[in-house]
């Protein structure tokens, strides 16, 4: 394939150039005879390379089947090399170059930050750095005040734990002791009011509170009661030591420590000073 018909131009495709026929319309293809300055009538194979044509000539998106640019369909050729080249058809705009305001008369609501800064020596970047990084953040000093305080109240709560089992391990030691002279359920009765009636008295209880009355006596006994200690009132004795509800082996028991059966139920008050009233022999 031939090269380039333009004057001056040795372009072909054998060097990437793409190369374009000049058009059918006779009016264009005059025009762009003349834009070449030569006088010359174009043959079929007669073709001007791509760069004599503006950037505005090609379309921006339309390939050609072959991938390459496609020129417009009223594109005309204005860049040659030669004497009295032709005006080009975009003509080039250039806008004049504005001065830069000097200090004193920009205005103080202006812009600042778009201004051009002088250049820095990077010892003067390292302590701009350093500086910005000093610089309290009000942001970083709220979340600091915030993990200040969380760490105050995870402090306190540690110390509120710590005496927690320290009060727990008094407690265990405390139910410990008061395992080896009390049952289970006097230990429970330490947990209610005092004279409550909510109170369920074990059979082992009813019996050791019934040897407590007899080794000190009613007063002695009620005494006991007043101070606090866990032993079922003098009703319930009777109630539960009944010779009806009683068991032959809890009657033999009472009967070897000589304690006999009880055979009145009256109050304390009622039954004199003596407590030996109380108590029947068994026969």
């Amino acid at each position: 394939m031939g090269g380039c018909s333009a004057p001056n131009c040795s372009n072909s495709t054998t060097i990437g150039k793409q190369l374009f026929r000049f058009p059918k319309d006779p009016v264009r293809s005059r025009k762009w005879v003349i834009n070449c300055r030569r006088d010359f009538v174009p043959t079929p194979c007669s073709r001007l390379c791509q760069d004599h044509f503006e950037e505005s000539q090609f379309e921006e998106i339309a390939r050609s089947p072959a991938g390459g640019k496609k020129l417009k369909p009223n594109a005309i050729p204005t860049l040659f090399n030669v004497p009295d080249p032709p005006s080009p058809i975009t003509p080039q705009i250039t806008l004049p170059i504005k001065p830069e305001p000097v200090e004193k008369d920009l205005n103080v609501g202006d812009h600042g930050y778009a201004r051009r800064q002088p250049k820095l020596n990077p010892e003067e970047e390292a302590g701009l750095q350093r500086a910005e990084e000093e610089r309290p953040c009000s942001l970083c000093q709220h979340y600091k005040a915030q993990l200040e305080q969380q760490q105050q109240h995870t402090a306190r709560l540690q110390r509120e734990a710590k005496e927690m089992k320290k009060r727990l391990h008094k407690l265990n030691k405390i139910e410990k002791g008061l395992q080896m002279f009390l049952f289970e359920d006097q230990i429970r009765a330490l947990t209610l009011a005092k004279r409550s009636r909510r109170a369920v008295w074990s059979q082992d209880t009813v019996l050791t509170a019934r040897k407590i009355r007899c080794a000190v006596g009613v007063k002695g006994y009620e005494f006991l009661r007043d101070l606090g200690y866990p032993l079922p009132s003098y009703r319930t004795l009777c109630n539960r030591l009944e010779p009806k509800t009683m068991s032959t082996t809890m009657q033999e028991e009472l009967a070897e420590l000589g304690l006999g059966i009880i055979t009145s139920c009256d109050s304390p008050e009622g039954s004199g000073a003596n407590d030996e009233g109380l108590v029947g022999v068994m026969t």
